[in-house]
C-alpha cells in the first residue's frame, strides 16, 4: 500500500499505528463512497427491484475497478482481528440498511414477498455479491465483475424455481 501511495513503508505508520488501523481506515473509506452511491442510486429510481439491480451493479463497480484493492477488501480485512471485530460497525450496518429498507420498501408496496425479513434478505444480496467478488479476485479469468449483476439480482428477486 505503501509503495501504490508513492512513500516509503515506515511514513504509513506515521500514520497509522498498525496494519489493522490502516485496513479500518481503508474499509471507512470506502463504505463512505459506497453509502454515497447509493444514496444517489435511491434518489434517481423509483421501483425498487431496479434499485437492488444498480446498487449490485455499483457494489460489483466499486470492488472491480481495482483487482488488487479487491483483494485487499475480500482477503486482508478478513485476517485481521481489528477489523473483524469492527466490522458489524455503523458503516456496514448502514450499508446493509440500504439494502434492507429498499426490500422493506418493495414488500410495502406489494412488488417483494412479505414472508421474507428484509434483514436477512438484505444479508443474502449482500453474500452474493461479496460472493461473486471473491471469485473473481480467485479466478485466473479475466471478466468483468459486473457482468453477473442483474442475474445475482435477479436470482434473488425470483429464486431458481420456474
Amino acid at each position: 500500500m505503501a509503495r501504490a501511495a508513492g512513500v516509503a513503508t515506515g511514513t504509513v505508520y506515521l500514520y497509522f499505528r498498525s496494519k489493522d488501523e490502516l485496513l479500518v481506515s481503508i474499509f471507512q473509506r470506502m463504505m463512505r463512497e459506497a453509502m454515497a452511491d447509493a444514496r444517489t442510486v435511491l434518489a434517481e429510481i423509483d421501483d425498487p427491484a431496479e434499485k437492488l439491480r444498480r446498487l449490485a451493479r455499483g457494489h460489483l463497480e466499486r470492488v472491480g475497478r481495482d483487482r488488487e484493492f479487491a483483494i485487499v477488501c475480500q482477503v486482508e480485512f478478513r485476517h485481521s482481528t481489528k477489523f473483524m471485530e469492527q466490522f458489524s460497525s455503523a458503516e456496514l450496518r448502514d450499508y446493509l440498511g440500504v439494502i434492507r429498507d429498499t426490500i422493506a420498501e418493495g414488500q410495502a408496496r406489494g412488488v417483494f414477498r412479505t414472508a421474507i425479513s428484509p434483514t436477512l434478505g438484505a444479508k443474502v444480496l449482500f453474500g452474493a455479491l461479496d460472493e461473486m467478488a471473491t471469485n473473481w479476485i480467485l479466478s485466473r479469468r479475466r471478466y468483468a465483475l459486473t457482468a453477473d449483476a442483474d442475474a445475482v439480482v435477479d436470482l434473488f428477486l425470483n429464486g431458481v424455481t420456474a
